[in-house]
């Protein structure tokens, strides 16, 4: 068996000691055991693969394994990982083991939300090791169906409104990729799910192509907030709890442009080619509409959600681009915004959980209150409107840079367009920071609070360290991506050129 299946084996032992725990510090205690060797085991992944390459082994696919599971439709337990997977795994591991720390004093039913969290990470890092279209899709819908419960039991606010609207909209693009993974079976002629293996025999016609291709891109891309089906997004970040919405925002909106570039855009090249310009439309407008929607909000998750509407918009119009650079960025911007949005909501829910309100105009002198919180909170900030020597900044500048480098009017217009939303960024977020955080203290009431426990500084400062490490050494990240970019871009590039003569 593959190294690759502790990824799922650990949550599921974690699931059973949760399940077997009879005190809260018996829980806090497998959580912390069972995330800290997830990360280490991610770590290792990633040194690994770093060793690889500098040994030359650039091999498009390591640590591959598969097991016969569903022979009448040729379903296997197909996993294996590129430089793409690790760098994905790596964030999955850091928001786990951080999200852990953000619900440290979570009451009540600590346990049962503890199990349903476990599940959640379980579903995203087995999405991320699996090469099959059914394991794959097996996972994702264990990723999702957590959300339900842990918003509709655990969030604030109307969290059953919230739960049932994202249950229903991401069920839905559900609905649509079921169809799209069967149309690319059946179309295919294949007698495997193999992901790697459709793409090498590649006899999907292309009129079939251009029919699944949207249901497939779609169905992903409702779970990256594609314009217009992103409404579901804010209502479920602004009522889940902390870790939640950590990992919601970190991680799980990261299923959706990983899936589209894995699957839609790899298995469906022609159709990937022509009809982006109409996808591209949708998240160029993603981009905009989310940064001037953010600017509008005066609820702190709500502006936090809508900017990630805005940045995870940037991923898909990245990938669309289908230049080497620009997808680049749009695995760095996956990264980078994984670990921005998860810092952001941490602090949030750390500010929430000692004023009882996230509304901008009730908040005021926190920087006199809470000084580590609202460092923090700064730092959160300047990474998300870009400031050069964070992550932002290095994924915003390859997205943007390899988008115009398409020497067409069309697709250097659509880049302008998108840019703005970093002058908006700035906007939002400085106005945000000079409002909560300095000037004369809101409430008096507010005198009496206190900084970060010991278990919430260690959340923030793992996920600073990786926002500025990110940013100030951006080379490895850089690296390990484009050996797992150049097979599949030039897969995608050289079939259509094939298609077109």
């Amino acid at each position: 068996m593959s190294i690759l299946s502790l990824f799922v084996v650990i949550p599921a032992l974690m699931l059973l000691g949760l399940w077997l725990a009879r005190n809260l510090n018996q829980v806090r205690g497998v959580m912390v055991a069972g995330s800290s060797c997830l990360l280490l085991l991610s770590i290792w992944l990633t040194v690994t693969f770093i060793q690889m390459r500098a040994g030359g082994n650039n091999a498009e696919m390591l640590f591959t394994d598969s097991i016969p599971w569903f022979k009448p439709l040729n379903i296997e337990y197909a996993v294996g990982v590129d430089g793409i997977s690790v760098v994905m795994l790596l964030l999955s591991s850091i928001i786990v083991f951080t999200g852990t720390f953000a619900s440290w004093q979570l009451k009540p039913l600590t346990k049962e939300y503890f199990l349903w969290f476990t599940l959640l990470s379980t579903g995203v890092y087995g999405f991320f090791i699996s090469i099959d279209m059914f394991t794959m899709f097996m996972f994702y819908e264990v990723a999702l169906i957590p959300m339900y419960l842990l918003i509709g039991v655990w969030g604030s606010g109307h969290k059953e409104y919230s739960a049932m609207k994202l249950t229903l909209m991401l069920m839905g693009g559900s609905a649509l990729l079921i169809l799209g993974i069967l149309g690319i079976y059946f179309g295919s002629g294949a007698t495997t799910m193999n992901v790697l293996e459709i793409a090498q025999m590649h006899n999907i016609p292309v009129d079939l192509q251009k029919v699944f291709f949207p249901f497939v891109f779609i169905g992903f891309g409702v779970l990256g907030a594609l314009f217009p089906f992103h409404t579901w997004s804010p209502d479920g970040h602004a009522s889940a709890p902390t870790a939640v919405s950590m990992l919601h925002a970190g991680v799980l909106m990261k299923l959706g442009g990983y899936g589209c570039f894995r699957i839609a855009m790899f298995l469906l090249p022609e159709a990937a080619h022509e009809l982006a310009w109409i996808f591209l439309i949708l998240t160029t407008i993603s981009v905009v509409y989310g940064a001037l929607s953010a600017c509008v909000q005066t609820d702190l998750k709500y502006i936090n959600a809508y900017s990630s509407v805005s940045h995870c918009g940037l991923v898909l119009f990245a990938l669309l681009m289908m230049t080497k650079t620009a997808c680049t960025g749009a695995i760095l911007q996956m990264l980078s915004h994984g670990l921005m949005t998860a810092l952001f909501f941490a602090l949030i829910g750390m500010i929430y959980g000692r004023t009882h309100t996230r509304d901008v105009r009730q908040l005021g002198g926190l920087m006199k209150i809470m000084p580590f919180l609202s460092v923090g909170y700064v730092v959160a900030g300047l990474a998300n409107l870009g400031l050069p020597g964070f992550s932002g900044f290095v994924a915003e500048m390859t997205i943007f840079v390899g988008s115009f480098a398409n020497n067409d009017v069309f697709h250097r217009t659509a880049t302008i367009i998108a840019c703005t939303s970093i002058v908006v960024t700035a906007v939002y977020i400085l106005r945000v920071v000079g409002k909560i955080l300095y000037g004369k203290v809101a409430d008096p009431h507010y005198e009496t609070l206190t900084d970060a426990t010991w278990d919430e500084r260690v959340a923030v400062c793992c996920l600073i360290f990786c926002v500025a490490g990110l940013g100030i050494a951006p080379l490895w990240a850089s690296e390990v991506i484009d050996d797992a970019l150049i097979p599949i871009i030039d897969h995608i590039n050289n079939v259509s050129a094939i298609a077109a003569i």
